[in-house]
């Protein structure tokens, strides 16, 4: 399950910058999960309790960890038509040709976070 690295790295990150505009607490992470992204949303919750429980970074019992789900949307760049595909690579439903670009989907990043100098 690489949702336990990823999650890790996350907290890694959010605890580093949070800590240089001189936080010591982080109250809650949004992070972007695109549904093409090859991460479980569930498993990195999971991770995410895992690490809270052990006080990882700044994180407290306290702290909010919400997913925001990306869908999956693609563009045929022949005829023009916008879709949701299944995969990375896809056919347009509409002309069945291979000349689609997905618009949106693969995205994995912190969104943002907040934070306070209050323990």
């Amino acid at each position: 399950m690489h949702e336990m690295s990823l999650m890790l790295e996350i907290i890694k990150i959010v605890s580093e910058d949070a800590r240089l505009h001189g936080l010591s607490k982080v109250d809650k992470i949004d992070v972007i999960v695109g549904d093409l992204s090859n991460v479980l949303p569930d498993a990195l919750e999971l991770a995410f309790f895992h690490f809270q429980k052990q006080g990882l970074g700044i994180l407290d019992e306290h702290t909010k960890f919400e997913i925001i789900r990306e869908a999956a949307k693609a563009k045929c760049q022949t005829c023009l038509f916008e879709f949701t595909p299944d995969y990375r690579m896809a056919l347009c439903p509409k002309c069945r040709l291979p000349n689609c670009l997905l618009v949106s989907g693969e995205t994995f990043r912190v969104e943002s976070y907040e934070g306070s100098d209050e323990r």
